[in-house]
């Protein structure tokens, strides 16, 4: 579940955009399932989210260099 930059950087922008989209897709329904009855590793919910942001910051990297 947790990707590793190297492997953020190998998607393509495309890729990316659409996996995002995914993953907080993902996130909500967990953080959802979460408050309703506690998840076996609510330590998934970070990782997750940790996932997100790096996500986001790679499109972030390549909006500002494409420009």
């Amino acid at each position: 579940m947790d990707m590793k930059i190297a492997e953020i950087r190998e998607l393509s922008t495309k890729d990316l955009v659409d996996r995002v989209g995914a993953e907080i897709v993902n996130y909500n329904q967990m953080v959802l399932n979460h408050s309703i009855s506690p998840l076996d590793n609510p330590v998934q919910i970070k990782y997750l989210r940790r996932t997100i942001a790096r996500m986001k910051t790679e499109l972030r990297h390549r909006e500002l260099n494409n420009k």
